[in-house]
């Protein structure tokens, strides 16, 4: 789980202005910390099923942002990928 200090430094790292909480980018960026603490926890509880549901659902929720981004503006699509380090 984020806490709030965790998601302001996230949110601050891929901002694009001072007050950006919700734009393709910081949304990318907060579902792949999120997918990532998932992933760790599923390592440990193979049969969390509930949380297996959970973890699809944010990495298609990714998927769709990403590809708005990458179909409205390529280059800070290829800079979001890379400063993240997902594949692509």
């Amino acid at each position: 789980m984020l806490t709030t200090k965790k998601k302001a430094a996230i949110i601050q790292g891929v901002a694009r202005h001072d007050t950006d909480t919700g734009s393709p980018d910081v949304q990318v960026a907060i579902l792949s910390k999120q997918i990532d603490e998932l992933a760790k926890h599923l390592k440990k509880n193979p049969k969390d099923f509930h949380s297996r549901r959970g973890l699809l659902q944010m990495v298609a929720d990714r998927r769709v942002h990403l590809r708005y981004l990458e179909v409205n503006n390529k280059r800070r699509y290829s800079a979001l990928v890379k400063k993240l380090g997902l594949k692509k």
